[in-house]
């Protein structure tokens, strides 16, 4: 397992470069110029120009490329354009709301959706299935957004059990952090747990159909034992590619649930980034949030490893 680990991290160096550049690429090509923002009102083409030179904005593109990607590889993101904070300071002061809510909301979704896709895999073709699967194509098909809007107005607006805004960190008060980050996990963790349950049910009805699994049955194991040992274990390989795959999408989703519920995370200092144009902000939050992703993949990949001994 070492040596995947190590072979997945070495490939993931030239692709978290190449990630860089189009990021840096991509920030370059947005319209509009962050002087004129930071010039304030009625600016003269002076003060403009001063901006940009001490933005270092007249440089040429792979020069400016060049200092930057040299202040990441020595732990420096930049600095905000609106602010007097580094980029890593904001970044770091927002990521552990970000993470608490992703694994949070990725905890309800496991759990969720393997029990409901164990449930309906093991019961094929009865009302037990047909129901789960309806379940769960609903929870594909609602936006979770809207399912955050109907939480706040049933269970913060009209039954005062949960608050809709702000965050506790988790050091101050657990129980606090877990009320505040309820509702927005749940919301989030909607179409995961639906994605997670169809996946788990359809894996295991292929799984318990078997050889392996008729011949532990006919040796006389437990059901308990043989769906536990058997059968869920080699039914994981495919819930754990979705449940990474959903996992890095929900570092996108978290811009507008953590915009609806006000969480200082990530995302809504990406999103407040976006309209300040500060392009420092957009491009460090956008790099770590890649980062993310592909230790998320090496992580999946040699979860492998564990479920499959052929990898190993």
């Amino acid at each position: 397992m070492l040596k995947i680990f190590l072979s997945r991290v070495a490939a993931a160096i030239p692709l978290l470069a190449i990630i860089s550049f189009l990021i840096f690429s991509l920030i370059v090509l947005i319209p509009g110029d962050p002087a004129i923002s930071l010039a304030g009102q009625n600016p003269t083409p002076e003060q403009i120009a001063a901006i940009r030179e001490s933005l270092g904005l007249n440089e040429p593109f792979l020069v400016r490329y060049w200092h930057w990607i040299s202040g990441v590889l020595h732990g420096d993101l930049g600095h905000s354009l609106f602010s007097s904070q580094t980029v890593w300071v904001d970044i770091t002061a927002r990521l552990p709301t970000t993470i608490s809510l992703v694994g949070l909301c990725m905890v309800i979704a496991l759990v969720l959706g393997v029990a409901m896709g164990s449930i309906a895999g093991l019961r094929p073709g009865t009302w037990v299935d047909r129901s789960a699967t309806v379940l769960a194509s609903i929870g594909v098909a609602v936006p979770y957004f809207w399912v955050g809007m109907l939480l706040i107005m049933l269970l913060s607006v009209d039954l005062p059990w949960f608050p809709s805004v702000g965050y506790v960190p988790l050091t101050e008060d657990p129980l606090e952090w877990l009320r505040h980050l309820t509702l927005p996990a749940f919301a989030l963790s909607l179409t995961p747990s639906a994605i997670i349950a169809r996946q788990t049910r359809a894996s295991l009805v292929t799984v318990m159909s078997e050889d392996y699994i008729r011949t532990a049955r006919a040796k006389g194991l437990r059901p308990a034992r043989v769906v536990m040992k058997h059968a869920l274990k080699n039914a994981a390989l495919p819930v754990i590619t979705v449940f990474g795959i959903e996992m890095s999408r929900l570092l996108g989703s978290t811009v507008v649930i953590e915009q609806l519920f006000s969480l200082p995370g990530i995302g809504k200092l990406a999103y407040d980034a976006v309209f300040n144009r500060d392009f420092p902000i957009v491009q460090g939050v956008v790099l770590v949030a890649a980062a993310m992703v592909i230790v998320i993949n090496i992580l999946v990949d040699v979860s492998y490893a564990y479920f499959n001994p052929r990898v190993r």
